[in-house]
C-alpha cells in the first residue's frame, strides 16, 4: 500500500487511556474533600454523556461549542448521581480540566515520533484545540497541527470534520489515513474517501471491553499503534 502523506488520529481511547486517567483525577480532587465513590464508575458515567451531548450539536438543536463546555455540562449532570454537591467553582473548573490531563497508552508517543519522520500527523478529534495542546505537551505527542472539531465547527462523524482536516494539509482524502480504535469512526472516514487504520485497545472501557479488531473493512490494522506503523512500512 502506498504510504499516506498524512495520518489523522482519533485521540480519546485511541491514543490516551481516558478511563483510568479520569478515575485517578477524580479521586485526587474529590477524596480530600471527603467524597468516596466508585471512581471508575464515575469516569464511565461522565464519558457516557459524551455522545448524547454532541448529538444535540450534530443535529442542529444547539449551536457548536467546545468540548470543554460540553464536558462541564455533563459533569454537572452526573455529580448528583454520586451524591456529590457543593463543590466550589475552582474545584469544578479543575475537575473539568481533568480531560486535559489524560495519560497516553505506552506505545502512543514513540510511535507518533516514528511516523512524523515520514508523514504529516495531526489529531482529528472532537476535543478542542487547548485540550489537544495540553494533552500533547503532557504526553510528548509531536503533532504537525491540531485539527478536528474546532477547525470544522462540528463533531465527528460529520463529513466536514474529516474533509476539513484534509483541506488543511492541501491533500485529497485518498492521500490521508484516519487512525482510530473505533470502527464507527473509521467507517465514517472511509465514506469520505480517507484510507483507514485500526488499532486495538481491548481495555479502553475496562478489561476486555474495547475493540480487539475492526468490525468494518479497513486498509490496515494493528494490535497497537507500533504494530500498525510497522504494517505501513514506516
Amino acid at each position: 500500500m502506498q504510504t499516506p502523506k498524512a495520518l489523522f488520529f482519533d485521540v480519546f481511547g485511541t491514543l490516551v487511556d481516558w478511563r483510568t486517567s479520569i478515575a485517578r483525577e477524580a479521586e485526587a480532587i474529590l477524596r480530600p474533600l471527603g467524597h468516596s465513590l466508585d471512581w471508575l464508575a464515575f469516569a464511565d458515567a461522565w464519558r457516557g454523556e459524551y455522545q448524547p451531548a454532541m448529538e444535540d450539536i450534530r443535529s442542529g438543536r444547539l449551536a457548536f461549542c467546545k468540548l470543554d463546555v460540553l464536558h462541564r455540562r455533563n459533569l454537572e449532570r452526573i455529580l448528583p448521581r454520586f451524591n456529590v454537591a457543593g463543590l466550589s467553582e475552582d474545584v469544578m473548573r479543575h475537575l473539568n480540566l481533568a480531560w486535559h490531563r489524560l495519560d497516553a497508552w505506552p506505545d502512543s508517543a514513540p510511535s507518533l515520533a516514528r511516523l512524523k519522520r515520514k508523514c504529516l500527523i495531526a489529531p482529528v478529534s472532537n476535543g478542542n484545540i487547548s485540550l489537544m495542546v495540553d494533552r500533547a505537551r503532557r504526553n510528548n505527542f509531536p503533532w504537525d497541527a491540531i485539527l478536528g472539531s474546532e477547525i470544522a465547527g462540528d463533531f465527528k462523524p460529520k463529513p466536514r470534520v474529516y474533509l476539513a482536516a484534509c483541506a488543511a494539509f492541501d491533500l485529497p482524502p485518498s492521500e490521508c489515513m484516519m487512525v482510530a480504535a473505533h470502527s464507527n469512526d473509521l467507517a465514517s472516514a472511509a465514506k469520505n474517501g480517507l484510507r483507514t487504520g485500526h488499532i486495538a485497545r481491548p481495555n479502553e472501557h475496562g478489561p476486555g471491553r474495547g475493540e480487539t479488531m475492526p468490525t468494518v473493512p479497513v486498509d490496515a490494522a494493528g494490535v497497537d499503534l507500533e504494530d500498525l506503523v510497522g504494517k505501513l512500512g514506516l
